[in-house]
């Protein structure tokens, strides 16, 4: 599925009685609209078209759209860390973690392309917009994964760098993946599967010794 910027599609605005509009149809129209229009192009308006409601009927739902975009990114953020915490306290070998945890990273980013997009390959959105809590998020999914890596470390395994420039180095690896099959759908790519098992299996026979 692509990120790449698509111009919205103005939806049939609903009948009143049609049902109360679901938060889940206005955080999807506009995440594609953030994608394809950036923070500052995106409008209330435009959101509201996008659904098929009256601007009126989404003020309902959320105060602006500084609160749809963290709505989209804190859902979004939690889904990997939860998994990065499920992953991180398995009793398994630190590598095998690291590996579970990268593959499901990698996952999770072209599961949800529009929202990985607009957290970590969008332009910076200002700093106001993104509470303490929703960058906190973020650096906690990193941390977790970071925490595996050091006991790697510790374990005297790593080929070379430090616990962190391992760490960063797996995990910025793991982004170009996403962000490339994402954004260049019409490349001929190998198949989604193999292509990340290569990934991994080169970078970590790369960095760890056995």
């Amino acid at each position: 599925m692509s990120v790449a910027a698509t111009t919205p599609r103005r939806s049939a605005r609903k009948a009143k009685g049609d049902g109360h509009l679901r938060r889940a149809e206005i955080l999807e129209a506009a995440e594609r609209i953030f994608v394809a229009e950036g923070y500052e192009g995106a409008t209330i308006r435009k959101i509201a078209d996008e659904v098929g409601v009256s601007s009126t009927a989404l003020y309902m739902h959320f105060q602006d759209k500084g609160c749809i975009l963290l709505e989209i990114c804190e859902r979004t953020l939690t889904l990997l860390l939860e998994r990065n915490r499920e992953i991180a306290a398995r009793p398994l070998d630190p590598v095998v973690r690291v590996r579970m945890m990268l593959d499901a990273y990698m996952r999770w980013g072209l599961e949800h392309p529009n929202a990985y997009h607009l957290v970590y390959s969008g332009r910076p959105v200002s700093a106001g917009l993104w509470p303490e809590d929703t960058r906190d998020l973020s650096t906690q999914c990193y941390e977790i994964f970071r925490g595996v890596v050091r006991e790697i470390a510790a374990l005297g395994r790593l080929r070379t760098g430090t616990a962190d420039s391992a760490g960063q180095a797996l995990w910025m690896s793991c982004h170009g993946v996403v962000a490339l099959l994402a954004s260049r759908p019409n490349f001929p790519w190998a198949e989604r599967d193999e292509l990340i098992q290569v990934t991994l299996e080169g970078l970590l026979n790369g960095l760890v010794v056995d």
